[in-house]
């Protein structure tokens, strides 16, 4: 990977190491090329100021960081031409030297409030946080904490639109002046690498509230239908053409367990492109004036699944330990879902506006559920952003199931 070219917007990031600012933050839609050049431009600072310092990268999770960051550090010629970089995956940590200068970047996961504990005590020289959005207020004053014994100082931050509510622009992007901040908004325009058809491509995977965030870039509140773009096209029935599914694809199950709330099983089998939700189980103790044990679920999904091809594997929520349990004594290969909730949202809408999440049309919960999905105004209004929790135990489910098993690539496409 090198740069061709720059934009005026992406020149200024290269700019910002040599001006009186102390923040830079770049927000806006995606692929419009301001990652990549922020590790870029971070990375030429920090070893020109510094040596024998250390430095902090932050992602949402250290994977996502290793991902976003190092890997494509790594692919750029400009600075591996220029530099040794060593990265320790089992230590988190990247060693960059260039002669006698060396300098040593770690890398946190900012994914919950308890994440803040991992940066305490480090003293640190510049922090870059990728996708600083996603990450909760405490870890991020830590970490800026880290680097105020460092007169010369920077940090650095970059994210896509969220809600204005956010507390990320509410106290950073709407008051650049109260933090010596410089601020630079993206559209995809601004990436003069992005061929047309490659916007095209990204503008056809978002629809609505998504659409306004990555695509116009856009602090937008979400309101109302979170899934407005689930239509009859993500439907099918025994008429519709489609792969041999038993033949042809993995099954598994995603399982959103409940005992007075509903459980449901959602048999699901991935062809390697589409996921075709074929069938589902769905049991309302509340509903139903009683409710069932362990093991009465447990015969229940033996019998669900009992006369089709077994599965490859059963997603479900880690707080079900004690259905767990049942299912792992007879013999079924259980994952713990990933149960992160903004991402899992976005991931499944973006499946749904390209149809690559199709469902039969005798799923009829999950349809009655899909239209209902809405986000609370309650929340919205203490300046959280979350669905309303009612009727929503298949949306759980199908979340749980693409946040852990579909990889990134297939949702962007």
């Amino acid at each position: 990977m090198r740069f061709e070219s720059v934009s005026q917007k992406q020149a200024e990031i290269f700019q910002f190491p040599h001006e009186s600012y102390d923040v830079l933050i770049c927000d806006g839609a995606i692929r419009s090329g301001k990652t990549i050049m922020m590790i870029a431009s971070f990375l030429e600072w920090a070893m020109h100021e510094f040596n024998g310092c250390s430095f902090g990268i932050c992602g949402k999770t250290v994977r996502a960081a290793e991902r976003n960051i190092i890997m494509p550090l790594q692919a750029l010629r400009s600075i591996t031409r220029k530099y040794n970089i060593a990265y320790y995956r089992s230590l988190s940590l990247m060693a960059v030297s260039r002669g006698k200068r060396k300098n040593y970047f770690y890398i946190f996961g900012g994914k919950d409030e308890s994440s803040y504990m991992l940066i305490q005590g480090i003293t640190l020289a510049g922090v870059l946080f990728d996708e600083v959005a996603l990450m909760p207020e405490s870890f991020v004053e830590q970490a800026i904490a880290r680097t105020v014994s460092i007169r010369a100082a920077k940090l650095w931050f970059n994210c896509n639109p969220e809600s204005p509510l956010h507390w990320f622009y509410t106290e950073w992007v709407r008051q650049p002046k109260k933090h010596n901040a410089k601020r630079i908004h993206f559209l995809m325009d601004d990436n003069p690498g992005l061929a047309e058809e490659d916007k095209a491509k990204a503008k056809a995977n978002f629809y609505g509230v998504f659409y306004q965030r990555y695509v116009l870039g856009e602090w937008v509140m979400a309101e109302g239908r979170i899934y407005p773009m689930f239509t009859e096209e993500n439907l099918y029935d025994d008429s519709t053409r489609r792969p041999e599914l038993e033949a042809f694809s993995s099954r598994y199950c995603a399982v959103d367990y409940g005992t007075e709330n509903p459980c449901v099983f959602l048999d699901i089998y991935d062809d390697g492109d589409v996921i075709w939700i074929d069938r589902e189980y769905y049991y309302d103790g509340r509903h139903e004036g009683r409710t069932k044990t362990d093991g009465e679920y447990g015969k229940d999904f033996d019998d669900f699944f009992s006369q089709r091809p077994l599965l490859t594997s059963v997603i479900i929520d880690p707080s079900a330990s004690s259905f767990k349990a049942v299912l792992q004594e007879s013999g079924y290969l259980v994952r713990n879902a990933d149960n992160d909730v903004p991402s899992g949202i976005q991931h499944v809408a973006t499946l749904f506006q390209r149809r690559k999440i199709r469902v039969h049309k005798r799923c009829k919960n999950f349809y009655d559920e899909v239209r209902s999905y809405v986000w609370d105004d309650k929340a919205r209004q203490r300046g959280e952003e979350k669905p309303l929790k009612a009727k929503d135990h298949a949306m759980d489910s199908i979340r749980y199931f693409v946040n852990t098993i579909i990889p990134e690539w297939r949702i962007t496409g």
